[in-house]
């Protein structure tokens, strides 16, 4: 039986890629910093089960640790939804580059063979839009070398893969999800203006089927953008709208030219505040106005994931967070 190191296992896309690892036989193991949400949510099969922070662990005990491992799992790092102090660029370096590079060594020399990143679909755009040169926005940039960091610290002895994510959907036990954060620009409102673009989405368990597919079927230096379907923004919102029950609530595209004053002003009030967005505002308005399509079946023929009912998940996903809202 192969067994596979996931790092995030405790969380929303971990933990469902170990429920789909323990699916396919695999042995799993992990590492959390919180014993009592370890136990709550990883299944009974995961036995080995580390308590502490890796990143805080000597190289030494990080081989130790990967000593027999077939392949490692990245389920780990930050999203552009943090806002850090000026300049993000620095920020995310540290915090998603340099233990991706580490992590990635390390495991090479330990004898993994295979090494599976859950990078970002910004990545993607940034190459379906070089008019926008996103790949200069800290995040993305960053993103994009925490990818060819890790490819090059497996050339000739692990095969590493990135899986670039889009929007995704699920639920946990005793997690809000994130998109709570949508909410408030929903809720009590009689009209809601948002972006004339779209994005691609998928359901965390077809996050999981990527996973396992890109262990089982990727090549080294494989960038996969994965999607499960495609939707515009204002159909995603007048679904928050009717998770809140306010079905006169309307939902109207706004012009870029009506959007982009407002988001210069956001990233003019952080900057004087000394921090900087991930990706800055005025940026998101530009790329939230094209749709950030994916063709579905490109990356499903080659990584085996399923179809799956994303607009169900969706809607229990927004559920969720509209009883949050209420409560």
């Amino acid at each position: 039986m192969k067994k596979v190191f996931v790092l995030g296992g405790t969380g929303l896309l971990g933990m469902a890629t170990i429920e789909e690892l323990l699916r396919k036989n695999y042995e799993v193991s992990t590492i959390a910093r919180n014993k009592e949400v370890m136990e709550d949510v990883l299944p009974q099969e995961v036995e080995e089960r580390l308590v502490g922070d890796i990143n805080e662990m000597k190289d030494e005990q990080v081989l130790d640790l990967l000593t027999g491992t077939y392949a490692f799992i990245y389920a780990a790092g930050l999203d552009e939804r943090t806002l850090p102090e000026a300049p993000a660029m620095k920020f995310y370096y540290e915090k998603n580059v340099l233990p991706t590079q580490r992590l990635a060594r390390l495991a090479r020399l330990a004898g993994v063979k295979k090494f599976v990143i859950f990078g970002s679909y910004h990545t993607e755009t940034a190459k379906m839009w070089p008019d926008l040169k996103l790949q200069e926005q800290p995040y993305v940039k960053t993103r994009i070398l925490q990818e060819e960091v890790a490819f090059m610290e497996g050339e000739g002895a692990m095969e590493v893969m990135s899986l670039r994510l889009p929007y995704i959907f699920g639920t946990m036990p005793h997690r809000t999800p994130l998109w709570i954060s949508f909410f408030p620009r929903v809720q009590g409102q009689d009209v809601v203006k948002v972006p004339a673009g779209g994005t691609a989405m998928v359901t965390t368990q077809q996050v999981a089927e990527a996973a396992v597919g890109a262990l089982e079927h990727g090549e080294h230096r494989g960038t996969y953008a994965i999607s499960g379907i495609n939707m515009k923004y204002d159909e995603f919102y007048q679904m928050i709208s009717e998770s809140l029950g306010q079905t006169d609530t309307i939902i109207e595209k706004a012009s870029l030219d009506m959007l982009r004053p407002s988001a210069k002003k956001m990233d003019q009030t952080v900057a004087a505040e000394g921090k900087e967005h991930a990706i800055h505002m005025e940026k998101q308005i530009d790329m939230q106005n094209r749709n950030a399509f994916l063709v579905p079946e490109a990356t499903m023929s080659v990584l085996k994931y399923q179809k799956d009912d994303v607009r169900a998940e969706i809607r229990k996903t927004l559920a969720v967070c509209a009883e949050e809202m209420r409560s």
